[in-house]
């Protein structure tokens, strides 16, 4: 029998941040990862602290950028890779109106270090109306991110490649097969439907899909491009576009629908050829609040959730695994706006 402090259930962001912090506190783990793509791994991997059509922020904005870019530096020092891309986004205006607004927006206290005020024109796409500059966003190196995080858990004996198999545990004695352990943390997205202690949490599926497609003609510079989705350089010369929202086609195959969307979104600011290579959709698992959902289990008061981080999984992701570390590991209260009582 093997004692360990945590097991981590999930490979998404959300599971990948937490053993983070344990990582960091010398806390004992194990992370399951049944090895199916899960909805944080074909992100994008955006990281920006604006909502774009609005020209607002959100909760926390500030602290949670500044908590992730001090984190990833974390891990650069056992991971010995920087998965942070400093290609800030550029918004691209449909009309003066959003000109006037994003201006109007900039004055604000909550939007000033966020909404850069000068305008200028990009090169290649369509933007008679210019652009804005996101102050402080960036993106992440998804593939990157994963992979080297993955093979730092192998190589610590950290990650097992298998489906994790609810009825294996005995409450009791806190043992899962051949591990004796302190806690057990679910982070499984859409997975958690089919978890027999927290399958009645509010997360609602919400299907993204985004396309990969090669360009005729490059765009010079590695930016982030937004009109109504995101554009920017991948790998072998390809581009993601990406990504759609859909709450009501939720099966498991591509829809149509979904990637003309996307070719004809494309297509109203880029005025040359291109060729889709690829598609690829996630479900996020999203709350009606839009916050994300952290905690106990009401009963098994060593099983914890952490899920529901939405399409902002990568801030939220980092930002709520320290607060749930505090809750677990030194009885800091979590902020009643993401704990799993608000639900009660």
């Amino acid at each position: 029998m093997e004692n360990v402090d945590y097991i981590i259930v999930g490979d998404g962001y959300a599971g990948l941040f937490f053993a983070h912090q344990l990582i960091k506190n010398n806390k004992s783990f194990i992370l399951f990862s049944e090895g199916k793509k899960s909805a944080s791994q074909v992100s994008a991997g955006i990281i920006n602290p604006v909502v774009l059509k609005k020209f607002t922020t959100f909760w926390k904005a500030q602290e949670q950028i500044d908590f992730l870019k001090h984190s990833l530096k974390e891990i650069e020092t056992y991971t010995s890779q920087n998965y942070l891309i400093e290609a800030p986004i550029h918004r691209i205006f449909h009309d003066e109106n959003e000109q006037n607004l994003w201006l109007k927006k900039s004055g604000n206290e909550d939007l000033q270090n966020f909404l850069d005020k000068k305008f200028d024109h990009l090169n290649i796409v369509k933007n008679d109306f210019l652009k804005g500059k996101v102050n402080q966003s960036a993106r992440l190196d998804v593939n990157g991110f994963f992979n080297g995080l993955f093979s730092f858990l192998e190589n610590e004996a950290k990650l097992i490649k298998e489906k994790f198999d609810y009825s294996k545990i005995d409450e009791n004695s806190s043992t899962y097969k051949n591990f004796k352990f302190k806690n057990i943390l679910f982070c499984e997205g859409m997975g958690v439907k089919d978890n027999p202690f927290f399958s009645d949490i509010a997360v609602i599926p919400n299907k993204g899909h985004h396309i990969k497609v090669k360009l005729s003609t490059p765009i010079p510079e590695n930016i982030t491009i937004k009109k109504k989705h995101f554009l920017f350089p991948t790998y072998n010369g390809l581009y993601f576009y990406g990504g759609t929202y859909d709450r009501e086609q939720l099966h498991h195959h591509i829809d149509d629908s979904a990637v003309e969307q996307l070719v004809k979104g494309l297509s109203e600011f880029y005025p040359y050829d291109f060729e889709v290579s690829e598609v690829n959709f996630g479900f996020r698992p999203t709350v009606k609040d839009r916050r994300p959902i952290i905690g106990r289990h009401y009963q098994n008061k060593n099983l914890y959730v952490f899920n529901g981080l939405g399409a902002r999984g990568i801030l939220n992701g980092c930002y709520f695994s320290k607060s749930l570390y505090d809750f677990i590991e030194n009885d800091v209260p979590l902020d009643e706006e993401v704990s799993l009582d608000r639900f009660k």
